[in-house]
């Protein structure tokens, strides 16, 4: 049997952008609903689940910024924010409230489609011969990492909710445990692609993490900053 095509929601005011992408996208073997502000997305959302949402900064009524906040109040489906091509400031705000990766306008839309594949694919815990010969997880400081559900469990059970970036963030951490990383292997290790000289995501998604191991694991700093040379993940880690 086929499996299910993949749902996208795009969230554009742009009518055109939206059918232009809409119908690549439908090319390319995948479910595209629109909606032009944060009312049709909240329709759209409320009748179906997605697998991912392309999300504009720039819309009338609640802006991106809000709309990814709400979103993330409620769900942890991937989110991938469109900005302006020379706003570094759009998506250092967009990683921070919980975006999982960025597009600046005017894009590509190749370039979009391979951005969208690598985050369902990443939240999907990646299917490739690589991913087949991983353990099943990683325990470290009273937490349990499960790889096959992408679930991070504190002690007691609770479950740390992580966007699908912080996820993958802290499964890099995971497998090279007490050993420092450069942010650009960092980058390469959760998405793929190279750094530039203006790309703070990185260290964006390690002030996130660190809050949220934080706030279930006590005062001690799991995740330490290494002066000029990148992080050190310091916890004693099993595989599972």
């Amino acid at each position: 049997m086929r499996e299910p095509l993949p749902k996208l929601l795009i969230v554009d005011d742009d009518r055109q952008t939206c059918a232009l992408v809409k119908q690549y996208f439908e090319r390319h073997d995948y479910q595209v609903a629109t909606a032009q502000d944060g009312g049709e997305m909240a329709a759209q959302m409320a009748r179906q689940k997605f697998d991912l949402v392309i999300l504009d900064v720039m819309l009338p009524g609640k802006n991106g910024f809000e709309l990814c906040r709400d979103i993330r109040g409620r769900s942890d489906v991937p989110v991938i924010m469109l900005t302006a091509v020379n706003d570094l400031t759009d998506r250092v705000v967009g990683l921070e409230i919980g975006a999982d990766d960025y597009v600046p306008k005017p894009f590509e839309p190749r370039e979009l489609l391979a951005r969208v594949r690598a985050v369902i694919r990443r939240k999907m815990g990646g299917g490739t011969a690589e991913n087949a010969e991983l353990p099943q997880g990683y325990g470290f400081e009273g937490f349990t990492l499960d790889l096959a559900t992408r679930k991070l469990t504190a002690d007691g059970g609770v479950v740390v909710s992580l966007t699908a970036a912080e996820f993958d963030l802290l499964a890099a951490f995971a497998r090279n445990p007490r050993r420092s990383l450069t942010r650009d292997q960092l980058l390469e290790l959760t998405t793929g692609r190279a750094v530039n000289a203006f790309d703070r995501s990185i260290d964006i998604l390690v002030s996130r993490l660190r809050k949220k191991l934080e706030r279930n694991a006590g005062p001690e700093e799991l995740i330490k900053t290494m002066r000029g040379t990148g992080y050190f993940f310091t916890p004693s880690v099993r595989k599972l």
